[in-house]
């Protein structure tokens, strides 16, 4: 589908670059069914985390923009026809689009990811208060990229996205494809959803090693990153039993609204928040 769904785009000037991180489903396989001449594989030397294995993909890449579709995930037919005209303003160095989510744990029809308008030009006090850009949605100006210190970084397994993101937008324009432009498969074995704990690590991680950039760690709206990660770990201590841990996690957070939210996570059976999270 993933595949498809690139060969369907209405906008024919692309290449796809497919990066084999030593897959063990037979995806290597199903590529080479494909015959184009817009389509270049490589195989990994080695698996490797997540954004290494990106970094190295965007090596092999020549194009002047620059976007992203992990296999399980699929594009609408006109997401970049509809993204591509959005760069002839030159200071737009990120286009993103709102997406559907096919839940595949309920068996449910697809919805919309974001309800409302999503955020444009300069985002990053938007994007620190409420990140709402999917990956499998971006399209980004290479130049921009190059003029970062680095593009992803490899320590991380699941936020690298989150952290280049939040480096664009403290420096660019973003512009947005406000209707759905591509569809995010959710299944439960998703690297964020299995690795809650290690992508809760990376998040206390990025926040103190964000303290270099001024214009990120300065940003009053770093509070509401800082309190997701609270809220997450005491969702995921009752997750583990571990209930002394959240109440110790409650106790020591300030009074306000995110304690009043962790109250109420608290005195709410976790069954019941699990089966609202699925």
């Amino acid at each position: 589908e993933a595949i498809n769904s690139v060969i369907a785009q209405t906008y024919e000037n692309w290449d796809l670059i497919f990066w084999d991180n030593r897959s063990t489903d037979n995806s290597a396989q199903i590529f080479q069914e494909f015959k184009d001449i817009r389509f270049r594989y490589f195989l990994a030397p080695s698996h490797t985390l997540l954004y290494e294995a990106r970094s190295m993909a965007m090596q092999k890449v020549s194009g002047e923009y620059i976007a992203f579709l992990d296999v399980d995930d699929w594009w609408e037919p006109e997401k970049i026809a509809q993204q591509i005209p959005f760069f002839k303003n030159k200071d737009v160095a990120v286009v993103y689009g709102n997406y559907w989510l096919k839940n595949e744990r309920k068996k449910q029809d697809i919805v919309i990811a974001n309800k409302r308008k999503l955020p444009e030009g300069l985002v990053l006090d938007a994007l620190l208060k409420d990140y709402v850009v999917g990956i499998l949605t971006i399209m980004i100006r290479r130049s921009a990229i190059e003029g970062l210190d680095k593009c992803f970084d490899t320590h991380y397994q699941i936020i690298g996205d989150y952290d280049l993101i939040i480096r664009l937008a403290a420096e660019y324009k973003f512009a947005c494809v406000q209707k759905p432009i591509a569809f995010y498969r959710w299944h439960g074995k998703n690297t964020s959803f299995v690795q809650s704990d290690r992508e809760l690590a990376e998040v206390e991680h990025w926040i103190k090693n964000i303290s270099h950039d001024k214009r990120i760690s300065s940003n009053l709206n770093l509070i509401y990153v800082k309190n997701r990660l609270i809220f997450q770990k005491v969702l995921n201590a009752l997750k583990c039993g571990k209930r002394k841990y959240a109440l110790h996690l409650f106790i020591n957070h300030p009074w306000g609204l995110m304690k009043l939210k962790l109250f109420a996570v608290l005195i709410v059976p976790y069954a019941i928040i699990d089966k609202l999270r699925a």
